[in-house]
């Protein structure tokens, strides 16, 4: 019998090229997940998925998997030229593309095929050098793919499997247009294998498919109700200045070692990180603008355990599967109910089980209707007990803050400026006092 995670269908029951078989049997996979069952002979078949899939069930594999059987049957076209790539996987961050092309090294390593990755932040020159000699799959970021594309570092004329992963939070970046950008400068969809996936199968996504993908079937899975039933739910409704000592207290309570922690601003994160590391809780803080390269360092050290704490925004709710998060807290409620079953999933990944756990603090309880309506069920409530606070809260050093430079700007980013931008020349430019002059002069 399969695990409770699983559908009754097998691999093995599924009419796959052997090499792709050979990656499936390396990775230790036997039942499908359901999303996995629901698309895989569809896309087999040769016929357009768009998929409603939440993360951690297997998406990635899914078209993984029905990808890499398609170019193994379907020659390139003849026209291709050595460094232009026969599938391309848009994804909206950069800790995504990287999980995908992990997960594509595993489950393609008998396929034969080259994998290159692209995407902002770090490695620019490299990953150049790489997709220019040539690859067959190119994982990465839509603003990355396009500054290699218009340079002509390869083009999009062979491409025979597209994939959209996460699709719904290509919108919430601003992506669409970039979306669209490269979407139209591929072949017709009738000549490729198309697949989507996203959280929620809104209008707007389904919008996109119909646009450019040939007739898509549409599969949703409820994963919402999947995740809630196997994440231990529970919120606390601490007061502003108990939430600090109560996130130490439970830290500590539990000794966790793989724990989430979510807030909602950036500021907030890097307040937070201060606090816990000056009060014995080894903890980092990933945000948007977190250079890449220590991005990825906070990861490996997070998967490895030798980072027990990860606070992070919404950037980092989707896309990253990092086996055995224990506890996700979140500090700050979301303020959409949906980035709450976002973030919880971070969690009881693959089957497993864990612990969500909630603050309704002043600033955000507000959300917390909305968060139960949509998961459709009260969370429980614990009392805030006076053993669960810690006591004398070391206040760690305040940050300092970049310098200005000669322009009157932070160095190393725009925040804290005031004014208008300075000119091409260096100099402030001086605000137009009075009213706008009429259009035309």
């Amino acid at each position: 019998m399969p695990e409770s995670h699983l559908s009754n269908v097998q691999f093995a029951d599924l009419p796959l090229h052997e090499r792709v078989v050979q990656g499936i049997e390396e990775a230790g996979f036997d039942h499908c997940t359901p999303i996995q069952a629901s698309t895989l002979p569809i896309a087999l078949d040769g016929k357009d998925v768009a998929g409603q899939a939440q993360t951690g069930t297997g998406k990635t594999a899914a078209f993984l998997v029905a990808a890499f059987d398609y170019l193994l049957r379907h020659p390139a076209p003849p026209e291709r030229r050595t460094n232009d790539p026969r599938m391309l996987v848009l994804a909206p961050t950069r800790e995504l593309a990287v999980q995908i092309h992990k997960d594509a090294e595993l489950l393609g390593q008998f396929t034969g095929f080259s994998l290159g990755l692209a995407f902002g932040g770090t490695d620019y020159e490299k990953q150049r050098r790489i997709l220019e000699a040539g690859v067959d799959i190119l994982i990465g970021t839509p603003g990355r793919i396009i500054d290699y594309f218009k340079q002509r570092v390869f083009s999009l004329r062979a491409i025979q499997v597209m994939v959209l992963d996460e699709a719904d939070r290509m919108f919430d970046l601003g992506f669409i247009k970039d979306i669209r950008y490269v979407l139209r400068r591929l072949p017709p969809a009738g000549d490729r294998l198309n697949m989507l996936f996203s959280a929620t199968l809104s209008y707007r996504v389904l919008e996109l498919a119909y646009e450019h993908m040939n007739d898509p079937q549409l599969i949703k899975i409820e994963a919402e109700k999947v995740t809630a039933e196997r994440v231990r739910q529970r919120i606390y409704y601490p007061s502003n200045n108990e939430k600090i000592p109560l996130l130490i207290g439970l830290l500590r309570k539990m000794q966790a070692k793989r724990t989430m922690v979510f807030v909602n601003t950036k500021r907030e994160a890097e307040r937070l990180a201060d606090f816990l590391n000056a009060n014995g809780v080894q903890a980092e803080a990933m945000s948007g603008d977190v250079r890449q390269t220590r991005r990825l360092s906070m990861l490996r050290d997070f998967q490895s355990g030798a980072l027990p704490v990860l606070i992070a925004t919404d950037v980092a709710s989707r896309g990253l599967h990092i086996p055995d998060v224990e506890y996700v807290i979140n500090y700050d409620l979301p303020q959409d109910a949906e980035d709450y079953v976002h973030r919880i999933g971070r969690t009881a990944r693959a089957g497993a089980a864990g612990d969500a756990i909630s603050f309704g603090c002043e600033h955000y309880v507000m959300s917390l209707p909305d968060i139960e309506a949509f998961i459709d069920m009260q969370i429980p409530v614990e009392a805030v007990e006076p053993g669960l606070l810690a006591e004398e809260i070391v206040r760690p050093p305040r940050r300092e803050r970049p310098p200005r430079n000669a322009g009157g700007r932070r160095q190393g980013g725009r925040s804290g400026r005031k004014g208008p931008p300075p000119s091409s020349s260096g100099k402030p430019r001086r605000r137009r006092s009075g009213p706008p002059k009429p259009a035309g002069r």
